[in-house]
């Protein structure tokens, strides 16, 4: 089906872009559950499946909430009020969503799937008090598959956002809309996407239009239209395709005359999320060592730490990966003499 989205000049007047984390959650744990992750994402997926079926979150609420394709109630995604919003805010506006409306929404997805799953069953009957299970399980699984790589992910989101800001601003509107995927196009003033299957029209739509990028948007563009609020689109962003590939620190020697050996070696070996006992194996440092290392980098906003299950994992922040980045410099800058464990 060909679904068009006509433009005034005040709908384009009001679109914008937001990173969003939920966006991340729904089409992450769908890709998950599907057990097809594609191939760029299967060592992410890899790492993440085994902690989700120790808590227990291949068989919870989002098993039933998000099916493997079709449709997913419209409250899971509220529209972003700022270009940036926490989880911590959407979660908020997940809790607050009225109770009408919920089951209007778990009754469309009774309608795709042939009937309701028994959390949604109670979730129907007791909307106002199960949402907010429903949403402690959002934050349970955000801390297990997302969290210790959101410095990763959100790197990749803000470049596509940065990107396509400069696109629509050097090229316009139109270049912008033609670049985002094969099956979305600009045509006059309309926006044309060829593989949604239900139609689209500014009668059922908001005004304005909100482009989401997402590392987990596959194979094909979401979207969800609730009128009042603006139409979002969420797409594959620019740059997924590197997201897990091993980053080489060609200048750890000279980081490490700053941190010190040790603590480089755990910030390279951070790559992907690890636990104390793994990296003392992998690096053989003691786990003491391991620990009081970890300590140190975590208070100086390096690595941030997130509970799976009984064990705790260790992730680099953003800050961490611009420094890595800053020293793997082009030009050699000379060799370090030593310096702090």
């Amino acid at each position: 089906m060909l679904a068009e989205l006509a433009f005034s000049v005040s709908d384009l007047a009001q679109m914008r872009f937001a990173v969003s984390p939920m966006w991340e959650v729904g089409p992450s744990y769908r890709l998950l559950a599907s057990g097809a992750a594609p191939l760029v994402h299967r060592p992410w997926a890899e790492q993440v499946r085994p902690r989700l079926a120790a808590a227990g979150l291949d068989r919870g609420w989002l098993a039933e909430l998000i099916p493997p394709s079709g449709y997913v109630p419209d409250f899971l995604n509220p529209a972003p009020t700022g270009p940036a919003p926490s989880l911590t805010e959407e979660l908020a506006r997940i809790r607050a969503t009225p109770a009408d409306r919920i089951r209007r929404e778990l009754d469309r997805l009774a309608q795709e799937q042939g009937g309701h799953g028994p959390r949604s069953r109670t979730l129907y009957a007791e909307p106002q008090a199960r949402v907010v299970r429903v949403a402690e399980e959002i934050e349970t699984y955000w801390e297990l598959a997302l969290a210790p790589y959101w410095a990763r992910i959100r790197a990749v989101l803000d470049a596509d956002v940065f990107h396509r800001a400069r696109q629509a601003a050097e090229h316009g509107a139109g270049r912008l809309f033609n670049d985002l995927h094969p099956s979305v196009s600009w045509d006059d003033s309309a926006l044309r996407l060829s593989r949604r299957h239900r139609p689209l029209s500014r009668t059922t739509a908001g005004a304005g239009l909100l482009l989401i990028p997402s590392v987990f948007a596959w194979p094909v563009p979401f979207t969800r239209v609730t009128p009042p609020e603006p139409p979002q689109l969420a797409y594959p962003a620019r740059g997924t395709g590197a997201l897990w590939e091993r980053r080489p620190v060609a200048g750890a020697e000279a980081l490490a005359a700053v941190l010190g050996r040790s603590r480089t070696r755990l910030l390279t070996e951070l790559e992907s999320p690890a636990s104390t006992t793994e990296l003392a194996r992998r690096t053989e440092l003691s786990a003491a060592g391991v620990s009081q290392y970890l300590t140190a980098l975590r208070e100086a906003g390096l690595v941030s730490a997130h509970r799976a299950g009984r064990s705790v994992l260790y992730a680099r922040t953003s800050v961490a990966e611009s420094l890595l980045v800053a020293y793997t410099p082009g030009v050699e800058r000379g060799r370090s003499q030593g310096g702090a464990p």
